[in-house]
């Protein structure tokens, strides 16, 4: 592919593409293509496919490492980075002395990369040229497209440049390229919370042992920020403050939910173990070095989010889902702390006002989010769907970011692939899956 297609440099770099053959041949439909998320996951190395529902069975399925993945001719992997979220478990999470140490490694990585990267070509307009590109070398006249998370971003990008080309289309945990940001991920993290806490309402023992549970997290989010509490889950160091329990709560306690009442309650009555334990499970041990592209994921996010939204307004979103947290928790956009300052150290420039344009689109669209997704929450499906009129709207309850990997989830994108008139959304009325109800300490 070329590098860069605005300037009329002849450099190239090869991307990886794997293709998963039909079960049928010749294939009776079109083939697909996965938008994986990050930005920095690599499709190749680990394709977001839905388990156990053969969805090539009538069609191939088509996997592109985006450009500066692992997979990628320009590697843009950054041990730095991935070295310090495994220490930072047992550091102050919005402390301003590991702000310093985060953006310590952000320059290492970039210093390291300098000399043979060129960081502006990391983008999403170029990277939705890669797909232009990839079809027209496979013969492909049209595709479906799967998105899931950053790849939702990707896509709708995508669909403003290759709509001809484009049959179905599949969103999981939307990401809009008009709104991504840091303030952007508030709603998401309140609408995942008030989920899971309803849905313990309507658990009659999750309700009894349980009673406030929401209240519960919020007031322990306060005490322990103003009180970090500090343990050990073998030889790792924990600490937990109210950035860190909310970093927790939104990629780790989503995807285990089950535990989820039971850890803030036990967290709030003095025992943090509950918590240490999946903290340093998720982000510690084992440690994954050099496998996610940081690198990329800077690039985009320093030139198509940060710069596209104040302070001021990252903080009055803050402020409107969670009024009463400290100043302090708010000030950090949760799982994205002082991503400002590592993008002054990244150094990119401000992408086009375009990357923000909203698409617009008639083309048939599968918009799936799960109750759970703290990260990518469903209000942001309901977004989309606004400008695409033949959307088919769904939310998979008591699933977490990424419902494709899901059992109801899953299912769903199967259904749609097989027929996108007919949709089949019956495990949507099957509740959340029941909590775990631990007996009175």
């Amino acid at each position: 592919m070329p590098l860069d297609r605005t300037t009329s440099d002849a450099r190239t770099l090869r991307l990886s593409v794997a293709i998963v053959p039909s079960e049928t041949s010749p294939p009776a439909k079109e083939p697909v293509v996965f938008l994986t998320g990050g930005p920095g996951q690599d499709a190749v190395a680990d394709p977001p496919v839905p388990p156990g529902q053969r969805i090539n069975h009538d069609r191939d399925l088509i996997l592109m490492g985006q450009r500066g993945d692992i997979t990628s001719s320009v590697n843009m992997t950054c041990p730095e980075i991935d070295k310090f979220i495994a220490r930072r478990v047992g550091m102050v999470y919005g402390a301003a002395d590991t702000g310093k140490e985060y953006v310590r490694a952000v320059r290492e990585c970039r210093d390291r990369l300098a000399p043979s990267a060129d960081f502006e070509a990391m983008n999403s307009t170029e990277s939705a040229a890669d797909l232009i590109d990839l079809r027209k070398v496979l013969g492909i006249e049209k595709w479906s497209v799967f998105s899931h998370s950053y790849g939702t971003d990707l896509a709708l990008i995508y669909m403003r440049s290759d709509a001809d080309a484009i049959k179905t289309v599949t969103f999981d945990g939307v990401t809009p390229p008009s709104v991504a940001a840091l303030g952007w991920t508030w709603a998401s993290a309140k609408q995942a919370l008030d989920a899971m806490v309803a849905a313990c309402g309507d658990q009659p023992a999750c309700a009894a042992r349980y009673p406030d549970l929401g209240a519960t997290f919020v007031r322990t989010v306060g005490e322990v920020e103003r009180n970090p509490v500090t343990t050990t889950v073998g030889d790792t160091k924990v600490v937990i403050d109210g950035g860190s329990l909310l970093a927790w709560f939104v990629p780790v306690a989503t995807h285990l939910p089950a535990d989820f009442p039971y850890a803030i309650d036990e967290l709030a009555h003095g025992n943090p173990q509950p918590v240490a334990a999946q903290m340093a499970m998720a982000f510690a041990t084992p440690a994954p070095v050099s496998v996610f592209a940081w690198g990329l994921t800077l690039s985009i996010w320093c030139r198509e989010w940060v710069p596209f939204e104040t302070r001021e307004d990252q903080l009055a979103k803050a402020n409107e889902a969670f009024p009463s947290f400290p100043d302090s928790v708010k000030a950090q956009a949760p799982q994205l702390p002082y991503l400002r300052e590592a993008c002054a150290a990244w150094n990119v420039p401000k992408g086009p006002a375009s990357i923000r344009d909203i698409t617009v689109s008639d083309t048939p669209a599968l918009v799936l989010s799960g109750s759970y997704d703290a990260q990518t929450g469903a209000i942001w499906g309901d977004y989309i769907a606004r400008n695409l009129s033949r959307s088919t709207v769904v939310v998979a309850p008591g699933e977490g970011h990424g419902s494709w990997d899901e059992p109801c989830g899953g299912s769903i994108v199967a259904s749609f692939f097989a027929d996108p008139a007919r949709v089949d959304t019956a495990c949507t009325k099957d509740p959340p899956p029941p909590y775990t109800i631990h007996p009175p300490r």
